[in-house]
Parts: structure tokens; C-alpha cells; sequence
């Protein structure tokens, strides 16, 4: 089990004792009101076992706390969804993996967007992502359909242009000059940024490599809507349910936002990445 979702499932089970000491229970008076074995008790609490749902509504109910109850489940299933391996992603390869997002992606009206190394996806040239595609393929060992992937991800781009879907986006610079392809790959999805600057519904900010920072460069991060936020990091994929820990994204989301520059600005720092690659 990775170490994300062990901390996780370790703070869960934190959570559940501090409700059953507030409530003045011992782990088996707890397990003789709740129907849960008292091991079990002990299990979950120290974070070696996730409850059931109904676990969770006979804790709650014990502890005379049934107002936490949909809140931590919401916890609980974000725990058991979050972690999701890329290898069993990848196994129907590149292009159904591109393709599982649409559904995702038509439901969604708001979209908040950090990036700290690559492009945003949806944002990408056919060229850029079949750079990024190709790397991830032979790195993973995943089918080698990059074509039809590329071909998947450009698909999702019409959302961009669709319905009244807002999409907002920050970057950090160095994602400017970070080359994948060589210079003319690059080339060409700088000016595919300067393009979709212009469009109404999206918002495209940079965060300057000098500026002193008020939060760390991190993990690149996707919210929808205030439903869920997906994290890729090298081993898997995290999606994040629960409305706490959406609303830490939310509030790193604004604090990056604070951080960019838009506009002119930021199309001076595009201009100054091309300019810097002409010169390769």
C-alpha cells in the first residue's frame, strides 16, 4: 500500500478514536452498542483496516454524532477511490485511458487547473502530447497505441470551445522551457498558448520563476467543479472526494492564482521562452 493512502487511512481511524473518547467510550463499550467486534474497533483506529459504510453509521450512532456521518463517508470512499495504480490504468492502454475522462469532462461547468511541469492536457499540441504520450508508454510498458491516444486527447480539446464550460489555469514558468520534442515542438505549443489565451471562457496564469513564493510548487492537481480533485504522481493517480481536502485544493488554487501573472505579462514570458528556444 502506498504511503499516501496509509497516512490517510492512519488519520481516518485517528479521527473515529478522538469521536469515541469525546463521546467517554471505551473500544468495547463502542463495539457493544455499534455491532462492531471490538478487534475490528481496534483495527480500524489504528489504521490497519477501513470500516464499512455501515461501520461507519453505527460508530456514528454510538457516539451520538450522526451529523459526521455523511462527511465521513465521503471520507471513507475518497480513501478507497484515491489510489489507483497506473499499470491497471494502463492496461487497456493509452487511448482508454484518454477516453475514460470524457464523461468526466462533459458533466464538469468550472475547471481550476495547476501545473508545475507540463502543459494542461487539454491544452496541448498534437505534437507536445505525443512527446508526453511516448514517455509515459515506454515508461509504464503500456500498449503501444500513441497515435490513437494523441488522437483521444485532441478529442477532449472541443471542450474548450463547448457549452459554457470555464476553464481556469496556472502554470509555473519553467513549464515554459521545460522542452519536450526539441525547439519546434516546443515552438508550437507556446503558440498554441498564446491562441488559447484569447479564448472568452479561459483564464491562463503563469507564476514567474522570481517571484518570492507565498505556497511551494507542487504536485500538478485538476479541480472539478467543487466534486473532485484528480493528482497524477509518478506511481498512480489520487482523486480526492472528501470536502475538506477539496477544499485545501481550493484554497492552494487561489493562493497560485495570487502568485501569476495574466494578460500582457503573461504573454511577455511566453515571448521570452520562444525567443530563448530560437536561439537552441
Amino acid at each position: 500500500m502506498s504511503s499516501q493512502v496509509q497516512q490517510a487511512r492512519a488519520a481516518f481511524g485517528a479521527r473515529l478514536r478522538d469521536m469515541r473518547k469525546d463521546a467517554r467510550l471505551t473500544g468495547r463499550a463502542l463495539a457493544s452498542l455499534s455491532g462492531v467486534h471490538f478487534t475490528k474497533v481496534s483495527r480500524i483506529e489504528n489504521g490497519r483496516q477501513n470500516p464499512s459504510e455501515d461501520d461507519i453509521r453505527a460508530w456514528c450512532s454510538a457516539c451520538k454524532a450522526e451529523d459526521q456521518i455523511a462527511d465521513l463517508i465521503a471520507t471513507l470512499r475518497g480513501i478507497e477511490g484515491m489510489w489507483l495504480e497506473w499499470q491497471r490504468q494502463l492496461r487497456g492502454g493509452l487511448k482508454r485511458l484518454q477516453e475514460k475522462s470524457f464523461p468526466l469532462y462533459e458533466g464538469t461547468a468550472r475547471f481550476r487547473v495547476y501545473e508545475s511541469d507540463v502543459i494542461p492536457g487539454i491544452l496541448q499540441t498534437a505534437e507536445y502530447c505525443m512527446e508526453i504520450l511516448k514517455i509515459a508508454g515506454e515508461f509504464y510498458g503500456s500498449d503501444a497505441d500513441l497515435d490513437a491516444a494523441v488522437e483521444a486527447r485532441m478529442e477532449r480539446q472541443r471542450y474548450l470551445y463547448r457549452g459554457h464550460r470555464r476553464f481556469a489555469f496556472v502554470i509555473e514558468a519553467r513549464t515554459l522551457t521545460t522542452i519536450f520534442g526539441g525547439g519546434d515542438v516546443m515552438l508550437g505549443q507556446l503558440d498554441r498558448l498564446l491562441a488559447v489565451m484569447t479564448l472568452p471562457r479561459v483564464s491562463l496564469g503563469i507564476i514567474p520563476n522570481d517571484i518570492v513564493r507565498r505556497l511551494w510548487p507542487g504536485e500538478g492537481f485538476w479541480i472539478f467543479d467543487d466534486l473532485l480533485v484528480k493528482i497524477e504522481t509518478t506511481s498512480a493517480g489520487i482523486k480526492v472526494t472528501q470536502p475538506r481536502e477539496i477544499g485545501l485544493f481550493e484554497k492552494a488554487f487561489t493562493v497560485l492564482q495570487g502568485q501569476a501573472v495574466y494578460g500582457q505579462d503573461a504573454r511577455g514570458l511566453i515571448n521570452e521562452a520562444m525567443a530563448r528556444l530560437q536561439h537552441l
